[in-house]
């Protein structure tokens, strides 16, 4: 666990996401807690690390996300030395059919 992170508020936003149980629930509480900016830019390094996890190349990257090459160069370091976050919510993900 990332101690730099890690505190009572973080703990408390944390089980607060963990009580949602739908999509639309999820944009019910991030419209409250988000701007808009800040949850488009969320959604966008998701699915920029979504494709780099399946070796997708930084310029079809830029082109259907948007995202600057510092953003995808950001998440792609995430990707090899964080703590594997990405990783273990795709692959639940990809268990489930959308």
């Amino acid at each position: 666990m990332n101690g730099r992170i890690q505190d009572k508020n973080t703990d408390f936003l944390f089980q607060a996401i963990l009580a949602l149980e739908t999509p639309e629930e999820c944009y019910r509480f991030f419209e409250d807690l988000c701007t808009v900016p800040e949850l488009k830019a969320m959604s966008q390094r998701l699915a920029v690390a979504h494709m780099l996890s399946h070796k997708r190349v930084y310029s079809d990257i830029v082109s259907e996300t948007g995202a600057s090459t510092a953003t995808i160069s950001r998440v792609n370091r995430s990707l090899n030395y964080g703590s594997d976050g990405y990783e273990l919510v795709f692959s639940r993900l990809d268990k489930k059919e959308f």
